[in-house]
Order: C-alpha cells, then structure tokens, then sequence
C-alpha cells in the first residue's frame, strides 16, 4: 500500500495524528528517539521538514536515522527543491496557493518534479493554505494569509486546491503560533471539500487537539510541543485527544 492509501484508509475510520520533525532543529539521533517516542503514543506517521536551513545532509541523514528505528510512514514535508530525500516513504508535493510569490505556487514544484520522478518518491499532490497569523512559514513563504474571521476565504482556496486535482488540504496556522486555526474555518473548509483536510500549527495541548478534531480536521499535525521535550504523559494525552480515543 501507497502511503497516500495509507492516509485515505486511515481517515476513512477516524482521525490521525502526524508527528512534525524539523530535521534543522536536532540531531538525527534525538529525532530518532523522538519518532520512535510519538510512535509509542500512537501517532500514525513521522513528517519531516522545516521552514529554513533544511540541507541534503541534514535531511538524509534525520529520515535514515528515523527508518532505522521506527515503523511508521515517513513524509517528507519540503520547502523547497534544493533537498529531496530519495530515503523518504512519500514526499508532500505541494503549492502554498496564497503565496504572493509565483515560485511557492509553481516555480519550485517545476525545479522538483524531475527530481522527484527519478529518485522514485511518491508524490502526494496538496494545497498549502497559510492561515493567520502565519509565523515563520508564512513569511518565507510570502504568503497572504487568510484573516481568522474569514473562513468561507479559506473554503474557496481549499475548493479550488480539490479542483485542480490535489489530493490534500493542509491549512496552516504556523509552528509556534499562539492559537490554532480557528474552529469555524475548519469546520467551514470540511464542508466544502471531499479530501482529507490536515491542520496544524498552535496545537500544543489535549483540549486544543479535540476541539481541532471535533471541528473537522482529519489529520492534525504537531511539532512544536515535541521539539519542546514534552514527551510525557501530555503528548500521550494529546495524541489520544487528537484521534479521539480519549
């Protein structure tokens, strides 16, 4: 089984739960033992990547050390073209569709795509939504972000990310920012859309993961709360929270 099968199978029973490593921010040893950590907990997958300083070197050698010690599908989540991890299960291919710069929306993915074809990656097409306040994705991105009291914005863009074919919607709050996406926009965006719809960003705690998942999200998504050492018993509890085995 493909790994995007592998999500569409999973979400058809419930919610999942993706771990996010950012391969620039530790050693390939500790996000190994993070990984097998969040494993333990239930997450459904490892998702590597970052916004900024992600080389080949650090990439390779995070997701290599990840295989050798957990079993869960490894993503790699890409800023860019200039690092493309052949050691990866499946690689987002993504546009962040409210960039104000033409290079986010098409340019690297026109870079990446023959990389991506011969390395041999599984590609999983998604629209990349950045959702206020954005953080530091948002700003290296250069994107517009969609204003939190404006979700039918937020459903047009992930309609149209449907229509043009991408197979996941991923609305982004930013790693670190102070408060999810809101509630009303997750729920605005589930109506709308048939695809499986990931949110991540501000999600650092068990009631703020369930309010996520009750809202519409099909996966949810957290790193920060792992990069901050908080691999106890409160990122078991957020993850059951997140997949509502509460």
């Amino acid at each position: 089984m493909n790994v995007k099968d592998f999500i569409y199978e999973r979400v058809s029973k419930g919610t999942m739960h993706m771990t996010l490593l950012d391969p620039a921010k530790q050693s390939p040893v500790r996000a190994a033992e993070m990984a097998v950590m969040a494993q333990e907990m239930g997450s459904d997958a490892i998702m590597v990547g970052g916004s900024t300083d992600v080389t080949q070197e650090n990439l390779d050698a995070t997701i290599l050390a990840i295989k050798a010690r957990a079993t869960l599908p490894v993503i790699y989540f890409p800023s860019g073209a200039h690092a493309i991890s052949r050691h990866a299960d499946a690689m987002y291919f993504m546009s962040m569709l409210n960039s104000v710069n033409v290079n986010h929306v098409i340019g690297e993915q026109v870079k990446g795509a023959p990389i991506v074809k011969m390395l041999g990656i599984e590609p999983i097409s998604m629209g990349y939504i950045i959702v206020e306040p954005g953080m530091k994705v948002g700003e290296v991105g250069m994107a517009k972000p969609i204003p939190r009291n404006d979700p039918q914005m937020a459903a047009a863009f992930a309609l149209a990310a449907e229509y043009m074919g991408m197979s996941l919607v991923y609305l982004e709050a930013g790693s670190g920012a102070p408060q999810p996406v809101p509630s009303e926009m997750i729920a605005a965006v589930k109506r709308t859309i048939s695809v499986p719809l990931l949110i991540g960003g501000g999600i650092r705690d068990a009631r703020t993961a369930e309010q996520v998942r009750l809202a519409g999200a099909d996966v949810v998504v957290t790193g920060t709360v792992v990069e901050n050492g908080a691999l106890g018993e409160d990122l078991r509890q957020l993850i059951r929270a997140a997949k509502g085995n509460v």
